[in-house]
C-alpha cells in the first residue's frame, strides 16, 4: 500500500490525530442528536515509566499535551511502572521506578486520577509475603486508590474499576461478588464506564492473546444488565482495537509507552510502534444520553 494511501486508510492527517472508532452502535440519525456532553476523560495506558530512555521527559511531554484537552479527569490503565513483577527486580529497583511515576505524574497533581492495577505493577520477589511491598496492597497504596476493584460515580456516569490480576487475566471470586452486587445496585438506564487492565474483549488478541480468560463470564453478566449502557476500556496488549458485542462497546486503548518507550523492533510500522499501533492516549467524551465517543491521540514524544 502507498504511503498516501495508507494514510488515508487510517485517518490520517498532518499535526496531532486522532484514531477514531465509532462513537457507539447508534444510528447515523440518534448519532446526530447528541445531548450535552457532561464528561471529558484522558485514559491513559501502559505507561510503563522508567528512569531509562528519557521516559520521565518523554512522560511530562505527554501529560501536558493531554492537559490542552481540557479533561475532566484520568484513567490509569494499569502498568504504570516499567516491569516490578520479574523475579530479579530488586528492592531498589522497585522504589526507583514508583519515585519517578510519582515525580513524573506530580504534573496533572490537580487532575483526579483513577487507577487499576497491572500485571507489571507487582512485586512478587519481595523476601517475604509479609513484607510491606510485596504484592498488590503497595501498589495500591502507591496509586493512592482505595482498593484493587471499586467503584464511584460523577455526573450521572457509574465508573466500575476492576482487578484483572489474578490466575492470568481474570476476576477473582470475591471480585465477581462484589461486581455482581455493584451492578445490581444502580438504576436502568445508568450508563457505566468498566476499566479493566486485560482486555475483557478484543479482536486483536489473536496476535499475542491477552483477553480476559473468564471473558465469556463477565460478557454474560452484561448481557444480564443489558438494561445499562456498557462501555468498556482497557490496556495490556499495547495494540488498537475496538470491538462490539450484545451493545456493549469495548475499546482497547494502545500504550502510552508504545514499545516500552524504545524504537522498536522489525515488526514496528512507526518509531516506537508496537506492531501497527503508535504510542498514544485517548480522550472519551462522555454524554447525558450515555454517549461514548472515543479518539486515540497518537503523540511523538
Amino acid at each position: 500500500m502507498k504511503r498516501r494511501e495508507l494514510l488515508k486508510y487510517l485517518g490520517l492527517t498532518a499535526g496531532t490525530v486522532a484514531l477514531s472508532g465509532s462513537a457507539s452502535i447508534l444510528s447515523p440519525s440518534e448519532q446526530n442528536t447528541k445531548k450535552k456532553r457532561v464528561l471529558r476523560i484522558a485514559h491513559i495506558t501502559d505507561v510503563h515509566i522508567r528512569p531509562e530512555e528519557n521516559a520521565p521527559e518523554r512522560f511530562v511531554k505527554c501529560l501536558e499535551e493531554i492537559k490542552k484537552h481540557k479533561v475532566d479527569f484520568f484513567l490509569n490503565g494499569g502498568d504504570s511502572i516499567y516491569a516490578a513483577d520479574y523475579d530479579n527486580i530488586t528492592r531498589e529497583r522497585v522504589n526507583e521506578l514508583w519515585k519517578v511515576w510519582k515525580d513524573t505524574t506530580h504534573s496533572i497533581s490537580d487532575f483526579e486520577m483513577h487507577s487499576c492495577l497491572g500485571n507489571h505493577d507487582m512485586w512478587w520477589a519481595a523476601p517475604d509475603k509479609k513484607d510491606p511491598m510485596y504484592g498488590k496492597d503497595y501498589v495500591v497504596k502507591q496509586l493512592g486508590i482505595s482498593n484493587r476493584y471499586y467503584s464511584f460515580d460523577k455526573k450521572g456516569w457509574h465508573f466500575v474499576i476492576l482487578d484483572s490480576n489474578n490466575g492470568g487475566g481474570s476476576l477473582d471470586e470475591e471480585q465477581r461478588v462484589w461486581l455482581e452486587k455493584d451492578l445490581k445496585s444502580i438504576p436502568a438506564g445508568t450508563p457505566v464506564v468498566c476499566m479493566s487492565h486485560y482486555p475483557i474483549l478484543a479482536v486483536c488478541t489473536h496476535v499475542d492473546g491477552g483477553n480476559h480468560t473468564d471473558s465469556k463470564y463477565i460478557s454474560d453478566l452484561f448481557y444480564q444488565h443489558k438494561d445499562k449502557k456498557t462501555t468498556c476500556l482497557s490496556g495490556h496488549i499495547h495494540l488498537l482495537d475496538e470491538a462490539v458485542y450484545n451493545n456493549v462497546h469495548y475499546y482497547c486503548n494502545g500504550a502510552l509507552s508504545g514499545f516500552w518507550w524504545e524504537p522498536g523492533d522489525k515488526e514496528s510500522a512507526g518509531k516506537s510502534f508496537y506492531k501497527q499501533t503508535p504510542p498514544g492516549y485517548a480522550i472519551i467524551d462522555l454524554y447525558e444520553d450515555g454517549l461514548v465517543d472515543n479518539q486515540y491521540f497518537p503523540h511523538s514524544f
